[in-house]
């Protein structure tokens, strides 16, 4: 009886992905994007929710405190993506290949490198963290803020990485709603302990670190009771944690490229914030924490974005795996439509309701004058970033890691940083905003580029085949 119903429930699991394969992309899209849109509106809120309380509880420089963590944060995720989004893109194309062994031997390795990297991690970061924090831009005021808050996250670092790396695998594993409860419930458990930890117990901006690790690590065990189970058809067993090099290899490949985004995120952070110390002069501290303000609305929608991408990841893997060409461009052409949506919304917003937003972090004048200002000028070509981040995450879809990075690259390095050293020389403090959206147009004309090359040759792959049936 017990293999009867292990055979039934494999079987509708397979039958789950291969209808990535067959299904109308529409309904595939919203049937997976759906909860990744969800699960990351709920985990940009959970970033936000610790800006929000801080600013509210703890002050205005205790923003600008937790903005300086950014970089090290960023960092932290990077490495995590990497590992997540390597292993759930490798997983979605074995499983397109049909090659199910490979599949289950990618949960194994996703648990390895986790662990390893995320106390590789902390070590070095808690090693220099006075060095690090100061040479992001913090200052006397600012630095015991910064450090008590990112001790704490880092010493949770392993928690971190592995729930990410797993929810990641779940979704691959054809659980896309599981996936969105759980970090739902991250998002909750930590909106809950964040008020108890900072106000009833005065644990100040430490009780929001906290209240994220406490938070992360409840999922962490439910994903590890998930995976424990033998009916399901990617599940824990001894022979899938032996380190395998071509897997390891592949799930680093394919990840350099949020690993890359995520690292040039850092690096263009820490010049940020710099920039806004060096031009803000006496509002300096401030001008960092209004970046801040910016970073955490503009990610709200920036993750939306990546939930469809995360939707669109499965869908393209598969059928990019099983050469079905025209599937895949719908899938993108879809996503960018839905993409493009959201990011004019938010331009909106910024544009004309800057105050409202802002205000929901802070009550400082100065500091809501500061914010509101970037934010119309950082913002002004956001409707068409929707276009370049969806680009991307096709081509990391489809393991073509070198377009994916050069695409991550070019936004952070190629443009961006040559416009951060530039154009404040000319116009200070308001050339630090403005090198923003000139970055988001540029890299938006190689992105096209990049798109219409690959189509050209979807087409002539397409032609092919169908000459070769004919004959």
């Amino acid at each position: 009886m017990t293999d009867n119903t292990e055979q039934i429930t494999n079987n509708s699991i397979i039958d789950r992905t291969e209808a990535l394969g067959h299904s109308s992309i529409k309904k595939l899209l919203i049937e997976y994007s759906g909860p990744a849109i969800i699960a990351m509106t709920a985990s940009s809120l959970y970033n936000m929710v610790d800006s929000i309380f801080i600013g509210q509880g703890v002050g205005s420089l205790a923003i600008s405190g937790l903005a300086l963590t950014f970089p090290v944060m960023n960092l932290s995720a990077a490495f995590g993506a990497m590992v997540g989004v390597g292993a759930s893109t490798l997983l979605s194309v074995k499983l397109g290949e049909g090659d199910k062994i490979t599949a289950k031997r990618v949960l194994g390795n996703v648990i390895n490198l986790n662990i390893l990297l995320g106390l590789v991690f902390m070590a070095i970061m808690l090693l220099y963290l006075d060095k690090i924090l100061y040479f992001f831009g913090a200052s006397d005021q600012t630095l015991g803020y910064a450090k008590e808050y990112l001790t704490i996250i880092l010493y949770g670092n392993v928690i971190t990485h592995t729930y990410l790396g797993l929810n990641a695998t779940l979704r691959s594993a054809g659980h896309p709603h599981k996936a969105m409860i759980l970090t739902v419930v991250t998002v909750v458990l930590n909106s809950i302990l964040d008020p108890i930890f900072i106000y009833n117990l005065k644990m100040g901006i430490a009780g929001a670190a906290w209240a994220t690790v406490i938070a992360q690590s409840v999922p962490l065990i439910s994903l590890i009771i998930h995976f424990s189970d033998q009916k399901e058809l990617i599940h824990f067993s001894k022979d899938i944690f032996i380190p395998r090099w071509n897997i390891v290899k592949d799930t680093l490949f394919i990840g350099l490229s949020p690993l890359s985004m995520q690292a040039a995120a850092c690096c263009v952070v820490i010049i940020i914030n710099k920039s806004l110390k060096l031009y803000g002069g006496e509002d300096g501290d401030l001008a960092i924490g209004a970046y801040g303000i910016i970073t955490k609305l503009a990610m709200f929608v920036v993750m939306m974005i990546m939930g469809l991408n995360q939707g669109m990841q499965p869908i393209v893997g598969y059928n990019y795996g099983a050469q079905k060409y025209d599937r895949v461009k719908q899938a993108f052409n879809y996503t960018v439509y839905i993409a493009t949506l959201f990011a004019v919304i938010f331009f909106v917003i910024a544009e004309l309701f800057p105050a409202i937003a802002v205000k929901v972090f802070t009550n400082e004048p100065r500091l809501i004058e500061l914010a509101v200002y970037g934010l119309r000028i950082s913002s002004a070509f956001f409707p068409i970033l929707g276009f370049q981040i969806v680009a991307t995450a096709l081509f990391q879809s489809m393991g073509m890691a070198k377009k994916s990075i050069f695409l991550s690259l070019t936004r952070q390095f190629l443009f961006l940083i040559p416009f951060l050293l530039i154009l404040p020389k000319f116009w200070g403090l308001t050339g630090v905003w403005f090198s923003l959206p000139a970055s988001d147009l540029t890299t938006c004309i190689i992105t096209a580029y990049l798109v219409r090359r690959l189509y050209r040759r979807f087409n002539k792959k397409t032609e092919a085949t169908l000459m070769l049936e004919k004959s």
